[in-house]
């Protein structure tokens, strides 16, 4: 087994977008700002998708990236168990979270560091950047660590 040097807890850093020419190019150099910025309807400001390029709400392509609140409520947890040689780093299993932003966006990701439990649904978290690669990818903190769940055996089934 090859031991790989990584910045991030959980994946390699040759999982690192390449920011150069990348849709997502606001996001990450807002994230090295430690500032989340997240697309909106440039005509009618409704919160679209990351990778939404037209309009559900009035057809509109016009894409206005703006800086929203960092926090956010837990609104799914999955907890990985799955491993890819090379990529994924961590060795036990990982949460990954679905988080419904004050802004109305819903952002996919994981915990901000490698932690002994997982928030629940409904509990309250905060929006951080990990570093994969030296590009700052959006992670979630726990508001209160009270609520967690422990990554136990028993947990998972």
């Amino acid at each position: 087994m090859t031991t790989m040097l990584t910045s991030d807890w959980l994946l390699a850093d040759s999982l690192a977008p390449d920011v150069s020419d990348d849709l997502l190019a606001p996001l990450y150099a807002a994230g090295a700002r430690h500032e989340l910025v997240l697309p909106f309807c440039g005509d009618c400001s409704l919160p679209l998708d990351l990778d939404q390029q037209v309009c559900d709400g009035c057809g509109a392509a016009e894409i206005a990236w703006r800086p929203v609140e960092k926090a956010g409520t837990v609104h799914s947890v999955t907890v990985m168990h799955r491993r890819e040689p090379d990529l994924v780093v961590a060795s036990d299993p990982y949460p990954i979270l679905d988080v419904e932003l004050a802004s109305g966006h819903r952002l996919i990701m994981t915990t901000h560091a490698r932690s002994e439990s997982v928030p629940r649904v409904g509990d309250r978290v905060t929006v951080a950047f990990r570093e994969l690669g030296g590009v700052p990818i959006p992670s979630a903190t726990p508001a209160a660590p009270r609520h967690t769940v422990p990554l136990t055996t028993e947990a998972r089934s």
